[in-house]
């Protein structure tokens, strides 16, 4: 269990001060509910993120105040929310350090982003015989849609595996990499094992032969710094929902080139100049993968939420969650029949387990009638549970509002639980 106890996270505590956790949970309006008459112990945040009162706030403050379309209109209306709109998008560039605000395009989430790769990117370019590498710990948003391609193409999909610690084994990925090779896609921290990807180096090594790399950047975002210049990726994909804000709101990050070669994923409003029944040209980046209505009040909150995480700070929010994460681990060792999926050397708050003779599903209900609200199942991600040889694990995944009392309270449910179910 050790092992999951890194030196990223050593360094990364001695860097910002500590949180002042107290008043940051008072901006969250969700945690002060009890749940079957206990408090929540809000602890399943890899799958959605709670929103503080300012994310709330703004959602309010758009259909109450500026509701209207964006772009298209010239009333004060229509002009308050395409502002609104387009400042978010250079909040965004900002904070995953883009080189341009045209290479944000505005998506539902994480997946549509990955589906918008595969189908204008890679699919024109695919033929029989070429093929696709993701890795062994993806979760299935970064495996369906490749398998999709294939079956529409001809490609092969090409896996990396992982090793019992849920670490990749990149001697096998630079063996997978060959001249047929027309795209790797990674994620950035897996959902299933916290286990934070090399990311820099796989992409240097699929560059070296000139093939580019979409980062699923889901879990990675709300957890760790990105720039995505320094990175050097193609893409990178990541959802509102898990940062903070709202559902239904996503980012496709595009090196600009790669964009303007692409044709548009979907057809519609505002991503057109101009339409004849003979000819439609298309809009200008990132216009161009925008078709119809967006999410304006998500895109704007997004926005917001960025705000909030930036005002605090990634580097105080990432030496928190890791001492949650040592918190736990070193007090799941108290735990007989206890086993941790996923003790990668580096690792994020994301704290996988399976206990000897209880099924998740039945820990995770002893849990809720104690307030501690985790995830169990296969966590979309079917071929970890297959590699750990589990049908599912239970996940405890930590934020910047959780704190030591509440994994103190999820040990206690899971030592109840044993003696409930064993």
């Amino acid at each position: 269990m050790s092992r999951a106890i890194d030196s990223t996270a050593a360094r990364l505590r001695q860097v910002p001060p500590a949180l002042d956790v107290e008043r940051l949970r008072a901006e969250f309006p969700i945690l002060k509910q009890k749940v079957h008459g206990k408090p929540l112990v809000y602890l399943d945040n890899a799958a959605t993120t709670q929103k503080p009162q300012s994310v709330i706030d703004v959602l309010g403050r758009y259909y109450g105040e500026i509701n209207s379309n964006i772009h298209r209109g010239i009333h004060t209306l229509s002009q308050r929310a395409t502002h609104d709109y387009e400042e978010a998008r250079a909040k965004v560039q900002r904070f995953i350090s883009a080189h341009s605000s045209k290479e944000i395009v505005f998506v539902r989430g994480t997946t549509e982003a990955i589906n918008l790769v595969a189908q204008s990117y890679a699919r024109p370019r695919l033929r029989s015989g070429d093929d696709i590498i993701i890795s062994e710990m993806e979760h299935h948003s970064n495996i369906v849609p490749w398998q999709l391609l294939c079956e529409q193409t001809g490609a092969i999909l090409k896996v990396i595996p992982i090793n019992d610690a849920g670490e990749l084994i990149i001697e096998e990925y630079k063996n997978l990499l060959g001249d047929r090779t027309k795209i790797v896609n990674i994620a950035h921290v897996s959902n299933a094992l916290g286990t934070i990807n090399p990311i820099k180096a796989i992409i240097e090594i699929a560059h070296a032969h000139n093939v580019p790399v979409l980062v699923d950047g889901a879990q990675g975002v709300p957890h760790l710094r990105v720039d995505v210049q320094d990175l050097d990726c193609d893409f990178y994909a990541f959802s509102g929902h898990k940062l903070f804000g709202p559902t239904g709101v996503g980012v496709l990050f595009g090196k600009a080139a790669l964009l303007d070669a692409m044709p548009p994923y979907q057809g519609g409003g505002d991503m057109i100049k101009a339409v004849t029944f003979k000819k439609t040209i298309y809009n200008d980046l990132p216009y161009k993968f925008e078709a119809g209505t967006p999410h304006i009040a998500g895109v704007i909150a997004l926005g917001t939420a960025i705000d909030y995480v930036s005002g605090i700070g990634l580097d105080a929010i990432a030496t928190h969650e890791h001492d949650l994460l040592d918190y736990a681990i070193n007090a799941a060792t108290e735990i007989p029949g206890l086993r941790l999926i996923g003790t990668a050397r580096q690792k994020t708050s994301i704290f996988s387990f399976v206990m000897d003779g209880i099924h998740p599903h039945d820990l995770g209900t002893v849990l809720d009638n104690e307030g501690v609200a985790i995830r169990t199942g296969h966590h979309c991600a079917m071929p970890v549970m297959e590699h750990f040889g589990v049908p599912a694990t239970a996940r405890a995944s930590f934020a910047l509002y959780n704190t030591r009392r509440e994994i103190d309270y999820l040990i206690a449910g899971i030592k109840k639980a044993c003696q409930v179910l064993m």
